[in-house]
């Protein structure tokens, strides 16, 4: 997949946005104040700025399946810590660096070991989230700090909470870092070709643990922010959110295979799910069905770009054929003519 079919899909999406958009105003009269639109990103906002850093391990070749989990734990160990006596600036610390803690074992297996990273990152979804199951059992925790409740819950400049503006800052980084340097032309390369890379000199096992620790770590702050917002916690925090993260990154033209994609992609893809999800729930449908619908979106985010690779690869095949027919055609009247 070159450059100019990732620039067409996100035409494509810019598209689709456009046309998502024209039906939610169709759908609600309230959909354009401003209470809304910060709502469809604020609803969300833990998911996309996991979607961040996945974009990053999707192109680098690998997948974490267990960032929502990570999200849950991190929460509860916040939740838990607090409850038990601890400040809540040191909880907080705590509860990230558990999600760091997390990252670093799912690294180590991966870049270390050699195991594939959707093993065992399916084994951290089951297993973190067992971890924050015998944390908090069946209780859900509350009364948190008053600033830490207002830190998720009101506008921190203006009509924007606190962990919007985290997100466009992290955004704005982690697509100069992408993009823009070394460090990532390297995820590109380890995502195409890990032999080649690893024969370039490439540190490849390093790049690899580094991305899986840093998803924990995002996993780990995107958890306290869903408990600051929500301002109580349970066992379940977050359960079910990778869903949505894998599809906006695959949706946003990231190759399931590795090596191609762009952060502006995945920022459409972003805004094309999120509206999607909030045109739905202004139309009052449950969210069994929005889950339901971001399923199918998955799936044709998979199954849309391997289809237009097959029918490229079948036109360039037939092109080199016309061409092959051609230039002995061209071969055998020069023979004739000599």
């Amino acid at each position: 997949m070159n450059r100019n079919w990732l620039a067409s899909w996100e035409a494509l999406l810019g598209m689709i946005l456009v046309v998502v958009v024209l039906i939610n105003v169709q759908l609600s009269s309230n959909y354009f104040t401003t209470g809304n639109l910060i709502n469809v990103f604020q609803l969300s906002i833990e998911k996309i700025i996991v979607a961040l850093i996945m974009a990053f391990i999707i192109i680098n070749g690998e997948i974490d399946l267990s960032v929502a989990s990570i999200m849950g734990l991190s929460a509860c160990t916040f939740a838990w810590l607090y409850r038990e006596g601890t400040s809540a600036e040191l909880s907080i610390v705590l509860a990230i660096g558990a999600g760091g803690l997390c990252g670093l074992f799912n690294g180590f297996w991966v870049s270390m070991m050699g195991l594939p990273s959707l093993a065992v990152t399916l084994a951290g979804l089951i297993g973190y989230r067992g971890l924050a199951r015998v944390m908090l059992e069946d209780e859900s925790i509350t009364n948190f700090p008053k600033w830490f409740n207002d830190f998720g819950q009101r506008d921190f400049i203006g009509a924007f909470p606190a962990a919007l503006l985290i997100f466009f800052i992290l955004f704005i980084l982690f697509a100069v870092v992408l993009h823009y340097s070394s460090f990532g032309r390297y995820v590109y390369i380890i995502g195409n070709n890990k032999e080649a890379a690893i024969y370039s000199g490439v540190k490849v096992r390093r790049i690899k643990w580094t991305l899986l620790t840093l998803s924990g770590l995002i996993s780990g702050m995107a958890g306290v922010l869903y408990a600051a917002r929500l301002g109580t916690i349970r066992a379940n925090a977050a359960e079910g959110f990778e869903l949505d993260v894998i599809t906006m990154v695959l949706l946003g033209g990231v190759s399931i295979f590795g090596g191609t994609g762009t952060l502006v992609g995945v920022g459409l893809s972003i805004l094309v799910v999120l509206n999607i999800r909030n045109g739905m729930s202004l139309a009052n449908y449950p969210g069994n069905i929005q889950t339901s619908v971001v399923g199918v979106l998955l799936i044709l985010s998979v199954l849309i770009p391997n289809m237009a690779f097959d029918v490229r690869q079948f036109l360039n095949r037939r092109k080199y054929a016309q061409q092959t027919v051609e230039e002995r055609s061209v071969a055998r009247q020069t023979n004739v003519q000599t």
